[in-house]
């Protein structure tokens, strides 16, 4: 069996166990389990209400559920544990099954709902939400929401801190659906802060002077504190390679060629560069002066032109 198919399987598995416990622990004050798998069978912890109606006088109540969990959903050699709830307030299970159970006595759905939620927050909660969704009063269905305190409806504080809790109330006009979170007093949001009152910054802040760098060094290690050196080592470090002299001379002649390079001074350069403006400029002004006797030349050979043409024509009206 693919892995995505047995993580299907045992969701299923888990979800139907979880129905059958509430079916069977309803009056008990079912409060949720626990399921984990161990080289020696299932481990399964129940929470309750009350144990003592789980477990049963001596014991038949549980052994009952041992085997319906053996026959029913083949669990290899389950074995069961029952923990009483601290607060049964402050557990959205129980709490949704009281209000559902509320509900099909006759209590009015605001007051069940007000009552509910104002017990909650009176345990210690630090926010709680009930939902009702159905036809809770009249033929049409809708949906009463009460808000105390802070809750979270998404992201992972909503999955990992949230306690959720589903109860249903069977009425004569249809189904009311109970939904219930809470979030524990314990809980620590990730948005949570603390304001310190009359605290000074200072006793916060660590102290750093201004330390000199020869302080500074003071810390580090000697160079005789490290690791031993073989001798060897250090006989080949100590020893200094040999360089050749003529190499070294001459490296210092090249260094002496280039000491001797003259530069220019600034005045050098300004003088460069105006010989070269004037040098441009008397291209420019030849240029110039030769495109000017060009035009000169083509408007005297244009004009030339239309007197001839102006002759020709006189002649053809004499003509």
């Amino acid at each position: 069996m693919a892995d995505e198919q047995q993580f299907i399987e045992d969701g299923l598995q888990r979800t139907q166990i979880d129905e059958f416990f509430a079916d069977e622990l309803g009056r008990a004050g079912y409060g949720g389990m626990e399921v984990a798998k161990t080289p020696m069978g299932t481990q399964i912890v129940l929470k309750a209400e009350k144990p003592g109606m789980v477990i049963g006088k001596g014991g038949k109540n549980i052994r009952k559920v041992t085997t319906e969990l053996e026959e029913r959903f083949d669990l290899e050699d389950p074995q069961v544990d029952v923990q009483e709830v601290d607060e049964p307030d402050l557990n959205a299970r129980i709490v949704a099954d009281r209000l559902a159970n509320a509900l099909e006595r006759g209590w009015y759905f605001r007051k069940a709902g007000h009552t509910t939620i104002d017990r909650i927050m009176e345990s210690g909660a630090k926010g709680a939400e009930i939902v009702l969704s159905g036809k809770v009063t009249g033929a049409r269905s809708r949906v009463e929401k009460f808000n105390r305190g802070y809750i979270k409806h998404n992201g992972e504080p909503a999955e990992n801190i949230v306690d959720h809790g589903v109860g249903t109330a069977v009425m004569k006009l249809g189904t009311i659906g109970v939904q219930v979170k809470i979030i524990p007093p314990e809980a620590e949001l990730p948005d949570d802060f603390e304001v310190y009152e009359d605290m000074e910054v200072e006793d916060y802040v660590a102290d750093v002077e201004d330390e000199s760098v020869e302080e500074l060094l003071e810390g580090e290690p000697d160079e005789g504190d490290g690791e031993p050196v073989a001798e060897s080592e250090a006989d080949d470090e100590s020893a200094e390679p040999d360089v050749d002299e003529e190499v070294i001379e001459e490296a210092a002649e090249e260094t002496e060629e280039f000491d001797d390079v003259d530069v220019p001074d600034d005045d050098g350069i300004d003088e460069e560069l105006e010989d070269l403006d004037e040098a441009v400029d008397e291209e420019l002004d030849e240029e110039t002066e030769a495109e000017a006797e060009e035009l000169v030349e083509e408007m005297e050979d244009a004009e030339d032109d239309e007197s001839e043409a102006d002759a020709d024509s006189e002649e053809g009206d004499d003509e």
